[in-house]
């Protein structure tokens, strides 16, 4: 219906002050993604700043046919948006601490650094990503796995409640108590069914760590992530780790005995001392690392632990599970990748998961908790179209290469592009997110994050 709607028409039927249209000065800006590969273009965006806004925005397209997307920062871009309203929370920020509750109130176009600067004024800190600018509400009630997911879980499951605009215009609030239903669909059921525009999330008394990295030369990457793997068999839910080979770009903003190299590294938070951490880290201090940054960090400090862009960028890349990671699956790895200053990849990472992450939490939602203990995430800077194919004939590469050890399941938080959506939940968990989404959003007006239509 929406592709029969002309620009003309769709400016003047009743268009909220709050959207942008193409051929707008500011068009550009408003579908610009935080990945700034991406390249959307959807109908119009909806850049809201109350809660009355979204309700405009979403009365607007139920009138005139079109789906709605939401994103707030636009990490995770990268599904279709033609012909769909694209609802961009950004604007929507704002965050509450109740220290005696350990509760945040969260807008949902808020960041992570924002949260965790409020909080630490309290002694608490959150369950943030291992970015501090990915927006909280996106990676919360997709998963979320960041530096104490092993102690504490998914970060979904430490939401505690939700203020949703339904399909029909209205505000509602979600938790255990109040449309339940809704409330376990949205902690980790891949969106789809409103637009959230504020969460409440648990906080945690955790005001330090001991964390940082190790590092060797890109030579030696079979060995290390090879031991790294057998260390994270014997590792303490206090530990949340990543096994990584990096190629770095000699960028200013990067340290200068990392810029320009090729590196094996290993990065660890542990919710512990010093003491106890150096004898956990004994094994991997034994391959003899030329760089260790291991020290005792503020709980804000972790959100800069990954290194990520300090700010939006191009980038392509794919994530898939793992159900097992010993050595040999370790080399194979290493050997696919060919991270030795020609391969188009700049970063390939292996995540370990278990811990708390592979219980299944009673109080959880859709997504309990994940059963294959590792996750990668690989990505490469797509310059132009060469590039591209580059990049996603490598990643094809080492994904073939781990073939014996992946998994049919996979994360939301990691899926960019080409994912099964059978692969993110058991067939039961599916049927039942399906079946809500027809009775909330009976016109299915709201896209999925990982929709394919």
């Amino acid at each position: 219906m929406s592709q029969l709607i002309s620009g003309r028409a769709m400016r003047t039927a009743a268009a909220p002050e709050i959207l942008v249209f193409p051929g707008d000065p500011s068009w550009d800006q408003a579908r610009t993604a935080w990945n700034l590969a991406v390249d959307q273009r959807p109908a119009a965006v909806a850049l809201p700043e109350t809660v009355d806004d979204v309700v405009a925005a979403v009365d607007y397209a139920r009138e005139l046919g079109l789906r709605v997307a939401v994103q707030a920062t636009g990490h995770g871009a990268g599904a279709p948006l033609d012909g769909a309203l694209l609802v961009n929370t950004a604007r929507m920020t704002g965050v509450e601490i109740d220290a005696g509750s350990r509760v945040a109130r969260v807008a949902s176009g808020t960041i992570w650094m924002d949260v965790v600067d409020g909080a630490v004024e309290h002694g608490l800190t959150a369950l943030h990503g291992s970015s501090h600018d990915v927006g909280v509400v996106g990676y919360s009630l997709g998963g979320g796995i960041g530096w104490m997911a092993r102690k504490h879980g998914l970060s979904s499951s430490s939401v505690l409640a939700a203020e949703v605009v339904t399909a029909d215009g209205e505000v509602v609030r979600a938790d255990a108590d109040t449309n339940p239903d809704l409330f376990w669909a949205l902690r980790g059921g891949g969106g789809g069914v409103g637009v959230v525009t504020e969460i409440e999330i648990a906080l945690y008394p955790v005001t330090e760590a001991f964390a940082g990295w190790l590092a060797w030369p890109v030579e030696r990457a079979g060995e290390v992530l090879g031991a790294w793997a057998e260390w994270t068999r014997g590792a303490p839910d206090e530990v949340t780790s990543v096994g990584r080979l990096l190629q770095v770009p000699p960028s200013p903003h990067v340290p200068e005995p990392l810029r320009g190299r090729q590196l094996a590294v290993v990065e660890a938070a542990h919710l512990g001392d010093e003491p106890s951490g150096r004898e956990l880290l004994r094994p991997l201090l034994e391959l003899g690392p030329e760089l260790d940054t291991f020290a005792m960090v503020p709980a804000r400090g972790l959100t800069e632990l990954h290194r990520d862009p300090p700010g939006p960028a191009p980038g392509r890349g794919a994530g898939w599970m793992l159900d097992a990671l010993d050595p040999a699956a370790a080399r194979a790895i290493v050997d696919a990748a060919a991270m030795d200053g020609t391969a188009p990849l700049v970063s390939l990472e292996i995540r370990h998961l278990g811990g708390a992450l592979g219980r299944p939490d009673p109080n959880g939602g859709a997504l309990t908790h994940l059963e294959p203990p590792y996750v990668m995430q690989s990505v490469g800077i797509p310059t132009d179209a060469e590039a591209v194919a580059k990049i996603d004939e490598r990643i094809a590469v080492v994904r073939e290469a781990t073939e014996p050890w992946r998994s049919r399941r996979a994360f939301l938080n990691f899926a960019e592009r080409g994912v099964d959506p059978d692969a993110f939940h058991a067939p039961g968990i599916r049927r039942r997110l399906e079946a809500l989404r027809a009775e909330l959003d009976p016109d299915g007006m709201f896209r999925p994050k990982h929709a394919t239509g």
